[in-house]
């Protein structure tokens, strides 16, 4: 559009920022000012600009957010001591979750322009049944204010097959986190049962090993980092089904497993047998806790692909409990099991009591039947069972459990056989 001036003749519009004329681009009138104008070219500068702006002021209010946020975040010595009052012993592997839960936190809290990018440490932990890994996970659920979801590795299988897929996953983390997706994709995933999934063998088989090292596999994307689409709901995946991407990049995995049998692949690595006259074992070598010396070989002897143990770089384990350790299990922790009977029987009004005799007899049996931690509570509960059931419709007020209302208990239920 043109204008005329005093003599009739036109004249092009100019950019009252830049100068360029109408003819060269497109001119907009302000329509606060007459005779201000702007050209299209200007316009697009300006829009990149307040955009930039805006970007900047975003990312300096998120980095202000995760640094107050990782004020709060408890200190590994104090993720620590939390664990100390509900798990007892294992002092390694809570150190080492301690300090990777909140190395978790300060990747997050970390400034998206720095130069030094961090990668996640997610976590193995190799145990006996019964020492408390699942224990420590859900202990740490109760300290963090992150998604926290347990899942089990023995129900997933290779996409097609009957069972879960390993996107699955994720779909528990997506319901604790309200299906917030920004929420979940900063949570932390513990997979218990890793060792279900191991390589069954190297021979080659008519069957498909479909629970095996193709669950591998198909871990990898998850624990590397990538985007996954997610079925909301879980179960199988259809193509008419609506997904939900989920990026893995910001979510800690920590694994655990048994591992039966690793030993004999440690003592295999440590030579620790010895044949003939020679004696090639190592010295030092303490036979009774081969699990103290597990390193990543192990884990590949046993049968988890080299690619897996790689992206699960810290590696710890759980000792054995001792006779001191169940002992202790028993009354000390919060949530010790006597301390879960007597507040059952103090809510029917009845005062419940153990004499040492009967709480060592406890732990002996324990010991006796290879069941761990995990074991004290089905002997308390076989126990306590008869009494549990007449209690409440007596007028009793007082209870002891003595060493021989334990045993004979015991015998009736078949645990343990007189002696004929």
């Amino acid at each position: 559009m043109a204008k005329k001036n005093n003599k009739g003749t036109n004249f092009p519009y100019r950019c009252s920022f830049c100068g360029q004329e109408s003819s060269d681009s497109v001119i907009v009138p302000s329509p606060m000012e007459e005779g201000c104008y702007i050209c299209s070219d200007c316009i697009e500068h300006l829009h990149v600009a307040v955009k930039e702006f805006l970007q900047s002021e975003s990312s300096t209010k998120n980095n202000a957010a995760s640094a107050d946020e990782l004020k709060k975040v408890p200190k590994p010595q104090e993720i620590c001591e939390f664990l100390d009052s509900y798990v007892i012993g294992q002092d390694a592997a809570k150190r080492f979750l301690s300090v990777a839960v909140y190395n978790h936190y300060k990747r997050l809290a970390q400034d998206r322009t720095d130069d030094v990018d961090i990668e996640k440490s997610n976590i193995i932990m190799v145990g006996p049944t019964g020492t408390g890994k699942t224990l420590i996970a859900k202990t740490i659920a109760r300290l963090l204010d992150v998604p926290f979801t347990i899942v089990d590795a023995t129900v997933l299988t290779e996409a097609g097959y009957v069972g879960e897929d390993i996107e699955s996953l994720l779909t528990r983390l997506l319901q604790v986190a309200d299906y917030d997706v920004a929420k979940a994709e900063r949570g932390i995933v513990f997979i218990d049962e890793i060792d279900k999934i191991a390589r069954k063998g190297d021979n080659p088989s008519i069957t498909r090993d479909v629970s095996g090292e193709g669950v591998q596999q198909g871990l990898l994307k998850l624990l590397e980092g990538s985007i996954v689409n997610v079925p909301p709901q879980g179960g199988r995946k259809h193509p008419e089904q609506r997904m939900i991407p989920v990026d893995t990049k910001n979510i800690l995995f920590i694994c655990g497993g048994a591992f039966d049998g690793i030993e004999r692949k440690i003592a295999q690595r440590l030579n620790s047998h010895v044949v003939g006259y020679s004696n090639n074992a190592r010295k030092g070598v303490n036979r009774d806790n081969f699990l103290q010396y597990v390193a990543p070989q192990d884990l590949k002897s046993f049968g988890l692909i080299p690619e897996i143990i790689g992206r699960l770089p810290i590696l710890t384990h759980l000792e054995p409990l001792d006779r001191s350790a169940l002992r202790r299990i028993l009354t000390e922790p919060k949530n010790a099991i006597i301390k879960q009977y007597i507040k059952l029987f103090d809510m029917d009004g009845v005062k419940l009591e153990f004499d040492e005799a009967a709480l060592d007899l406890i732990v002996d049996k324990a010991i006796e039947y290879k069941l761990g931690a995990r074991g004290l509570r089905s002997i308390v509960e076989t126990i306590m069972m008869d009494a549990m059931f007449e209690m409440p419709s007596t007028d009793t007020k007082h209870f002891i459990v003595t060493a021989d209302y334990a045993l004979e208990k015991l015998r009736k239920a078949n645990f343990e056989i007189a002696n004929v």
